[in-house]
């Protein structure tokens, strides 16, 4: 094992912030999506714009 590899291994372990990887982002894009126009409804319902 080199420095550089040695390094970059260190570096990955490090990066991992500790949610849980199912290597799928859609349901985060639909939850996010869902979550913006739940807010809008809220928003329109109260006459704030």
């Amino acid at each position: 094992m080199t420095a550089t590899s040695a390094t970059a291994t260190h570096a990955r372990r490090r990066a991992r912030t500790g949610g849980p990887d199912d290597g799928s982002k859609l349901l985060e894009n639909v939850l996010g999506w869902t979550l913006v126009v739940v807010i809008a409804m809220f928003v329109t319902q109260l006459g704030l714009m």
